[in-house]
């Protein structure tokens, strides 16, 4: 319990760093793939990188492992609680994003995310190597991103997102609402 405690704890800090999320991390046990299936609900750990808060400023609402070879990056929610899949390729991930203000972003996605919807699968599950140890990463087959998770405990993982034009790790956890 020890783990989710030190979770709870960094959810309230407004001065977490890259640093000690990635110390955490390391010390996190590793998961396999079928430990992912699920439908999970998301949240950001702030550690002042340029992606904090966007996600936050839309509707999103974590990732949906179906199987290996199917599974959903991002879920959204509407305002009436449906849940819906965003294909992250039709997403302008090139641009810098931290540059638009959440208050736009807020007020333009409802627009444009009925052209975002989609029902395929976008991603796929694999083994990676993290530090010296295996563990379950989610690959994005239309963006050279990959989130490695690691166990908090049998409900809760943390996610490591790493984009290759990015310098530094996005990081996110994710708590099991169901399984597949």
């Amino acid at each position: 319990m020890k783990n989710k405690a030190d979770l709870e704890a960094m959810y309230k800090r407004s001065d977490l760093t890259e640093k000690e999320v990635t110390s955490f991390f390391k010390r996190l046990e590793c998961v396999d793939r079928t430990f992912m299936h699920g439908t999970w609900k998301g949240r950001e750990l702030k550690t002042k990188h340029p992606l904090n808060g966007l996600l936050e400023a839309v509707p999103w609402y974590g990732k949906r492992f179906i199987n290996n070879e199917d599974v959903h990056p991002l879920v959204f929610q509407k305002k009436s609680g449906l849940l819906y899949n965003v294909n992250p390729g039709l997403l302008p991930l090139q641009l810098p994003l931290e540059k638009i203000p959440e208050k736009a972003m807020k007020k333009a996605f409802p627009f444009f995310s009925p052209l975002l919807h989609t029902t395929e699968s976008k991603a796929r599950l694999r083994m990676d190597e993290n530090h010296g140890k295996l563990t379950a990463a989610m690959i994005y087959d239309q963006h050279p991103i990959q989130d490695l998770f690691k166990k908090v405990d049998d409900n809760t993982v943390v996610g490591m997102m790493d984009f290759k034009k990015e310098q530094k790790p996005f990081f996110f956890t994710l708590d099991r609402v169901s399984y597949y």
